[in-house]
Formats: structure tokens, sequence, C-alpha cells
């Protein structure tokens, strides 16, 4: 019997399917099936052995890429920021700044999530810090169940559009672009996140009211001024230390990789300066980067060598016609790869819809003349929801761990539906109002390189002389 080659690529791309449906894990299971294909494809004459030399350089070409060096910078920042007591202080002084207002507990969350999300990177440390200091308030002072949870999740999810997310690193890499341009296209949907957050608690304090009650007379410990300058304190040096980071990349003072390791710097600053800081701490936050840093450096090695043996097989090729014939062009490739995005983070998380995904989905999207900054955006916006929906919805499992055993697993889940349905709202926002990522870009001369033309008028010399220049 014989073997097609057309048939090699849906054959990997369901063998991978399989694999991943029986738990094994992402990164062995992309290598183990990219080699046994790869053994496969040499035994048919599909390619020879030596294709399979270039596995060695693609594994040290990801080992000396500089810009994934951002990755345990900003994750050490967060992980240090995670334990410093920085986000205790800003969501004590800001509970207690809105505390008079229906839904202001909510609010503070929001507001404070979107802060925490641009100083830590990570959504752990969002949740988990946000659900053990809120939580405990809101279920004492009559907050509906589901909306104290569901606003503490999606707040800590915030940090997945905010720069600087880890997730427009990883996808700039995979796009091939730079990752300050991912950065300044992610602030307009990461303004339009926040704004939908807060309308959605407003609606709520306008015809629910007695699920969002204001804080008692009591609760409100501290007034005026005192408590303003608390505020202040927690605030400004976040807002310094998000300058240093963010500020740094988009004036071109610095790489994302100088700017990660500034931002850890930073952050252990902060951690002295709020007297927190123990060798303890910085031991945790090293052990935690090193497990997320190794998590994403097997995923990327294992993607590699499956996206290698698919590439040799014409795997992209298949991709490229099964996408670029969908009805509707551009536009049906548009809802046919986010339909598909949004169900794959049902079972994979970010980190693998970037490596596995990203690469096969990108060349179609060059070629259909999207903007691929643009498009990572709105991967980026979509993938937000992974953490939000059943069954890895890993917000709901931190909000889980962390919560009081009276708050029902059931009330978690239920709790998270409106609120992933405002990231899809804001899907479809950047999808049909694309100018909110793009405003942000930096739009150059507006020249297109390929149409100057530079003429060099000669010189009026006799016929005599010249006619030897030209010879």
């Amino acid at each position: 019997m014989t073997i097609d080659m057309d048939v090699m690529a849906p054959l990997m791309f369901g063998g991978l399917i399989v694999f991943l449906i029986l738990g094994f894990p992402v990164a062995f299971s992309l290598s183990a099936v990219g080699l046994f294909f790869g053994f496969v494809s040499i035994e048919l004459g599909f390619f020879g052995p030596q294709y399979l030399g270039n596995l060695p350089l693609r594994v040290f070409g990801i080992l000396a890429n500089d810009l994934l060096l951002a990755i345990p910078f900003f994750t050490l920042m967060g992980a240090i920021l995670e334990r410093c007591g920085l986000a205790e202080d800003l969501l004590e002084g800001t509970g207690q700044l809105f505390g008079k207002v229906p839904g202001g507990l909510a609010y503070a969350v929001i507001l404070v999530g979107a802060v925490l999300g641009a100083i830590t990177g990570t959504v752990a440390a969002s949740v988990i810090a946000m659900g053990m200091i809120s939580l405990p308030i809101m279920m004492k002072y009559g907050y509906d169940m589901r909306i104290a949870t569901g606003v503490i999740a999606a707040s800590g999810t915030i940090t997945q559009v905010i720069p600087p997310s880890l997730v427009l690193i990883v996808l700039g890499d995979q796009l091939g672009k730079s990752v300050g341009d991912m950065y300044a296209g992610a602030i307009g949907p990461s303004i339009l996140q926040v704004l939908l957050f807060i309308l959605f608690i407003a609606g709520v304090s306008i015809f629910a009211p007695h699920k969002v009650p204001p804080l008692p007379d009591e609760a409100l410990t501290q007034r005026g001024w005192p408590l303003i300058w608390r505020v202040l304190k927690g605030m400004v040096p976040s807002i310094v230390l998000i300058f240093l980071v963010l500020g740094t990349i988009f004036l071109g003072l610095a790489t994302p990789t100088e700017a990660g390791a500034m931002g850890a710097v930073g952050a252990a600053v902060l951690a002295v300066v709020n007297g927190r800081f123990t060798w303890s701490l910085l031991w945790q936050a090293t052990q935690t980067t090193m497990r997320i840093t190794a998590l994403v450096i097997f995923i990327l090695i294992g993607a590699t060598v499956f996206s290698l043996v698919f590439q040799g097989v014409d795997g992209s090729i298949w991709i490229e016609h099964l996408l670029a014939k969908l009805p509707g062009g551009a536009t049906g490739f548009l809802i046919f790869s986010q339909v598909f995005i949004f169900f794959l983070a049902f079972f994979l998380d970010f980190f693998e819809i970037a490596f596995i995904i990203i690469p096969l989905l990108a060349p179609v999207a060059a070629k259909l003349g999207i903007d691929l900054v643009w498009f990572g955006v709105l991967i980026c916006v979509n993938m937000q929801t992974s953490f939000m929906h059943p069954p890895f919805g890993f917000a709901l499992f931190y909000l889980r761990g962390i919560a009081p055993k009276e708050v029902k697993s059931s009330d978690i889940y239920w709790g998270a539906i409106p609120w992933v349905i405002l990231q899809l709202i804001l899907v479809a926002i950047v999808i049909f109002w694309p100018e909110c990522v793009t405003y942000w870009l930096d739009k150059g001369t507006g020249v297109d390189p390929s149409t100057v033309k530079i003429e060099v008028p000669l010189p009026d010399l006799p016929d005599d002389e010249a006619a030897p220049i030209f010879k």
C-alpha cells in the first residue's frame, strides 16, 4: 500500500489532537508526533534524513533568541510584585476610596486589576492577590457571589492584553513583528476592556443595586487626604515602574529584554522600599520564574519539532489551501480562525495555541493582506477567554484555590459567563473597528519606498568628453 504525501499533514494534525485529548503533556506530544511522522516520511521517501539535520539548528536558534529572554525577566518582575504587598496596598486604598459608591469594591478590583496587569504581566499574580484581599470583604458586606467571583477572575485576565503581557511577546515572536508594535497595538483594546467591565458594573449597580451594595460607614476606616495619600503611595510607584518598562520600549530606548531586566530590578526596589524584601521572597520568585520559563521553552522546542516535519510534508501548503478557499475571503478566514481559536482555548493554554496554531495561520493572514500586528492583538484578545471558560479556565482554578469553602464552584463558573461575553464583545469591536489597534502604531513617513525614484542629472559635457564615461 502506498501513502500519498498529501495525507501526511492531516494525519499529523489529527494525531496531535488525539494525543492532546488523551491528556499527554503538550510539549512531549508535539515532539513525539513530529519525530514519529518524521521517521515515517524518511522511510516513505518524502524527504531525506538530512532534512531532520535542521532540527539542532532550530533548537539552538530558540535558545539564542534574545527576545524570548524577556519572558523570564517579566515573569520574575511579576513574581516579586505578587509577594511584596503592592497589590494589598492598592486594593485596600482604592476599595476605601470607592467604598461609598454602589459597586465601589468592584470598580476598585477592575482598576487595580489593570494596574497589576501592567506591572506583573501574569494572570495568576493578579487573580490570587485580588481574590485573597477583596473576596472576603465582598462576602462580608453582601455582594452577590457570582458578581464578586466574576469580577475578580475577569479583572485578573486583563493582564493577558495589557502590556507587558507575556502573550504579546510570544505572539510578536511567532508573527515576526516587533514587541513594541504589539504593545502599542494593545493599548486601545486594553482601555476598551476596562471600560466594558466598568460599564457592566455600572449597569448592575443601576438595575440590581442590591447585588453590589456600598460599604457601610463603619467599614470606611479612612477618609479625606490620608486615604488619597495612601492610594497615591501605592499608585505612583506603580506608574513609575510602568513607564520604566513600557515607556523605554515605546521611546526606543530599550529592547523588551532590557526593559524586562529593568522591570525586575524595579520590582525588587519596590519590595525593599515597602520593607518586604527577603531572600525567601526572592528564592520563591526565582523558582516560579524557572518553572514558567522551562514550560515555555519545552513547548516551543516541541512545536519546532512538529512544525519542521509538518513543513517537510507540505503541511503549510495544505493549511493555506484549506483556509484561503474559505467563503468570504479575508472575512471568512477571520471568522473561522477566531472561532477555531476560541474553541481550542477550551483545551489548550495560550502558550500552546501561540506555538502550534499561529505559525499555521500567520502565512495565510499575510497572503490575504491582513495586518499581522492587528491580527496578533485580535488573537490575544480572543485567547483571553481561555482563562475564563471551562474546563481549563485557569483564572477560575486560581480563584477556587484561594476562595473560602462556603463559595460554591458553581457560583465561580456561572459568575464567569457575563465576563466571557464581554470579552467576546471586545473581539467583535477589534474586528469591526481595527483603528482601535492601528491608531497607536507608528505610521512612519507614509511614503512607500518602492515608489521612490532618484534621478541624478548628468553634467553638461561635450560629446567627445562624455563618450568615454559610458563606454
